[in-house]
């Protein structure tokens, strides 16, 4: 047997050409089985390797290596790389479970629509392992003809059958789930759906049975499509025996003797990056002409040799290039070609490499599929580039002449290796340095969708600045960037999916451009507020007013403290503070009270020092920063500890910073802290009161280099940082200064999500590295500098680098669902301050949205 397989092999005829295709028995979880054998079928996931620090890549291939050299030796294996197209109307049913106020339906229809024209594939990784032959599959075969005849054929399998088959899946799966792929089954489903695509059935999927299974009529239906070969590809028919397809094989013919990873090396990752600019239609425009993904899918026969039988392959190569040379060196000429001395030195050399390391030999069998639903000149197109794309990286790609349908056929799940000719045989850590599960993956599982993946695989970025309560997690997110880069505008984008959760957002803006935040939460129904500083919002951050409910004590000790920041020195230093906090005491006792009734009652004061400190705050309240939090109220409070969003403009604010004594306070900084000190303590006790734990709260602060400048600001930002997990209060902040931001230990520490826009000085790239869990060197430094622009230098709006809570980074760019939306949302100075009123700020055409979400 061993030597017609040899002669077999050497004629090219070793595997089974003339096979007929595989004929499925039954699906279940993790199993596809045929007449002749059953394989067990994982997904794998995906590593972030975009921005993997070297140390750490080299560690995750050599796991990979050692995965394939001790727990898939011996087995023959079957990987998948496929396409899914994201259907974006899933989005639109996830809306029911992710938001719950205001107008979401209208807020989650403009996100599907946005990623039905952004058309993002989803990469599946599937691997396949043969497990068992099936003990009847020789009969079968013989009498598969007759049985089918007289209509007498059975295709069930029995529930021992079952159960043994499932163990297998399971053991093997355990080992698979601890290595850098975390395998887990593939659900029936998706098996279903991988098989049904192949033949591009439109009709829907089968319910599995009871038992999980699908087989029957059920099964039958996901391969009744007909598939014409041609030399160069294959025709796919639907029902009616229309053309809906072209698929072409390409074999990838030879590979350099050595390949770098990360580089060409990564042969099977880099698969995703492979574009084509399609043949202009009738009917088409020059300037919508861009350049397609391809998106080959390939498919990967191998199997790891056990390391005795590859050490016996490689003294047998070794050894026939020595007698080579022996027999060169008797001759006249006694010259040895160089090519035979480096094989034998070669082999030599890995004979001794796979006896000390954990490292042995497999055979692969490397085809990729590309298909088109356009046209063939669009097929043919796509195979160019395909095989332009791998020849710059000296890999021979060939279309399959005259043997599509075998290949096509050895694609197919459950089938066999059919055209053995053009093997390649490689060590483990060769076919892992192609790095399959590599790529780009970074965001929460579910949740909001932000935007897309940018790296080397495409795909949709969710994240969920109130999510961490849910998980037990940290609940601070960091926006980081220079200005003008994008940052606030993304924030305010994460903002409205909070409030569209549910959620009480309460966003502090010092810088004064955060109007549009409010004026899209209109738009879409929420309860959105915009309160400003001036006589107009009178008494709207009164602490008597802010501080309800369980936190209606700490008014007694706040509102003396505010007013305290307020007063002028030369009356603190007279004693001035203890008639405020008697007058405290009696509006308190009054009932109803309000620090404008603290004031005035100071002023009806027959005390001289009392009447003074009275007029002297009474002035005070009457200014643009006064007003807000001691002056009389004009209308009704704006801000109340229920579901919506409430942005408090407080531009112009200057706060003293650490070092300054308080003596020499101006009357402007007095101001800027005590109204400061006001919003403060309201987050405070809004995050702190026990019949508030059930509302999701948020609290943002842009420019948080304002607050980090005092010892009050950075101390509330370390405690909703430190209690945001318990409180259920999420902390979003905003800065231009990572170096600051860093020394707040208590913050730092509590970061569940960060996004690096551009900076360009060494120093605060540097500061940004460590907060991205980047390694410091000029790779990331240019990364971070490179971020913020295109391919032509101009500003790349939305574009950053994400650490997501796994710590896993990758290039992300935030996505505006609508050109409205950024006219809402647009914080440049051309903005109307009144933006709140919901009315659109600027104009912007389809060109400018365009470019800014490059």
């Amino acid at each position: 047997m061993k030597i017609m397989k040899g002669i077999a092999r050497f004629l090219g005829v070793d595997g089974d050409r003339s096979a007929p295709p595989p004929r499925y028995v039954g699906l279940a979880d993790g199993l596809v089985i045929t007449e002749t054998h059953a394989e067990a079928w994982y997904l794998l996931g995906s590593s972030n390797t975009d921005l993997m620090s070297e140390a750490a890549r080299d560690a995750e291939q050599d796991q990979a290596s050692s995965a394939l050299a001790r727990t898939l030796a011996g087995y023959d294996c079957h990987l998948k790389i496929l396409w899914s197209p994201l259907n974006a109307e899933d989005y639109r049913t996830e809306a029911e479970t992710l938001f719950s106020a205001g107008n979401y339906g209208a807020w989650a229809d403009l996100r599907v629509s946005r990623l039905e024209e952004l058309e993002l594939p989803t990469r599946m990784l599937l691997l396949g392992v043969r497990i068992s032959e099936r003990a009847n599959q020789a009969k079968a075969r013989g009498s598969r003809g007759v049985q089918d005849a007289l209509g007498i054929g059975s295709t069930s399998v029995s529930q021992k059958e079952l159960a043994r088959l499932d163990a297998l899946t399971r053991r093997l799966g355990r080992q698979l789930e601890t290595t850098p792929w975390k395998a887990q089954p593939a659900t029936v489903e998706l098996l279903a759906w991988m098989i049904a695509r192949e033949q591009r059935r439109g009709t829907p999927l089968p319910a599995p049975d009871e038992q999980g299974m699908i087989s029957g009529a059920k099964l039958a239906q996901l391969t009744r499509g007909r598939v014409l070969p041609y030399p160069d590809h294959v025709r796919i028919l639907d029902q009616r025996g229309e053309t809906v397809g072209w698929s072409a094989v390409l074999t990838m013919d030879g590979f350099p003797e050595e390949m770098e990873s990360p580089g060409p090396g990564e042969w099977l990752r880099s698969v995703a990056e492979i574009t084509y600019v399609p043949e202009l239609m009738d009917d088409d425009e020059v300037g919508d002409i861009s350049a397609l993904p391809v998106n080959p899918e390939p498919s990967v026969r191998f199997k790891v040799l056990h390391k005795r039988d590859a050490l016996k392959q490689i003294d047998e190569i070794r050894r026939l290039a020595k007698e080579q040379r022996q027999s060169a060196a008797k001759h006249s000429a006694g010259e040895t070609a160089q090519e035979i001395e480096e094989t034998e030195e070669t082999m030599t050399s890995l004979s001794r490499d796979m006896k000390r390391e954990d490292v042995t030999l497999l055979e692969d069998h490397p085809r990729l599929i590309v298909s088109s639903d356009v046209s063939l000149e669009d097929l043919r197109s796509r195979c160019d580039a395909v095989i332009g794309f791998y020849g710059g990286v000296g890999i021979e790609v060939s279309v399959a002449a005259e043997e599509q349908r075998e290949l096509w056929l050895e694609a197919q799940p459950g089938d066999m290796l059919r055209v053995p000719d053009l093997m390649h045989t490689r060590t483990v850590g060769a076919f892992a340095g192609s790095w399959f599960w590599g790529g780009a993956s970074v965001g929460d599982d579910t949740g909001p969708v932000i935007g897309y993946l940018t790296g080397s695989t495409p795909g949709v970025v969710r994240n969920d600045l109130t999510g961490g309560s849910e998980r037990g997690d940290a609940t601070t997110t960091a926006f980081i960037g220079r200005s003008g880069r994008g940052k606030t505008t993304a924030m305010m984008l994460s903002l409205l999916d909070s409030g569209f959760r549910g959620s009480f957002v309460l966003a502090l803006d010092f810088k004064g451009d955060m109007g549009g935040l409010v004026s899209a939460g209109q738009r879409y129904g929420l309860n959105a507020h915009l309160i400003e500083t001036g006589s107009q919002f009178a008494g709207v951050a009164d602490l008597f007013t802010l501080l309800s409910g369980e936190s209606a004590e700490r008014a007694q000790t706040e509102v003396p403290a505010q007013l305290g920041i307020a007063l002028p020195q030369h009356l603190r230093m007279r004693g001035a503070e203890t008639p405020i906090q008697s007058a405290v005491n009696e509006c308190i006792a009054e009932g109803d009270p309000a620090t404008w009734k603290v004031i005035e009652r100071l002023r009806q004061s027959p005390d001289e020092l009392t009447r003074e400190t009275g007029d002297a705050l009474y002035e005070l309240s009457l200014t643009g920063l006064g007003a807000p939090f001691m002056g009389k109220p004009v209308g009704s409070s704006l801000i109340t500890p229920s579901p919506g969003i409430w942005v408090v403009q407080v531009p112009g604010i200057t706060l003293p910073s650490p070092d300054d004594a308080r003596d020499d306070w101006s009357v402007h900084q007095r101001l800027s802290v005590a109204l400061v000190h006001s919003l403060l303590a309201y987050g405070i006790s809004m995050a702190g009161r026990k019949d508030l734990r059930g509302l999701r709260k948020v609290v943002a602060v842009p420019e948080v280099h304002v607050l980090t400048a005092t010892r009050e600001g950075s101390s509330f930002l370390q405690y909703i940082a430190r209690v945001g997990r318990a409180l259920h209060t999420a902390l979003v902040v905003d800065t231009q200064d990572p170096e600051s931001l860093a020394s707040l230990t208590g913050l730092v520490e509590q970061m569940t999500t960060v996004f690096g826009f551009q900076l360009t000085t060494g120093e605060q790239q540097d500061a940004m590295a460590a907060l991205l869990d980047l390694p410091k060197g000029p790779h990331t430094r240019q990364l971070i500098q490179a971020i913020g622009v295109d391919v032509t230098q101009e500003i790349r709006h939305g574009h950053c680098i994400m650490r997501d809570r796994r710590f896993s980074s990758a290039t992300v760019q935030f996505d505006v669902p609508s050109v409205e939306m950024l006219q809402l949302l647009n914080t440049t100075p051309k903005a109307d301050s009144g933006s709140g009123t919901g009315e659109s700020p600027v104009s912007m055409s389809k060109p400018e949205y365009q470019e800014a979400n490059a």
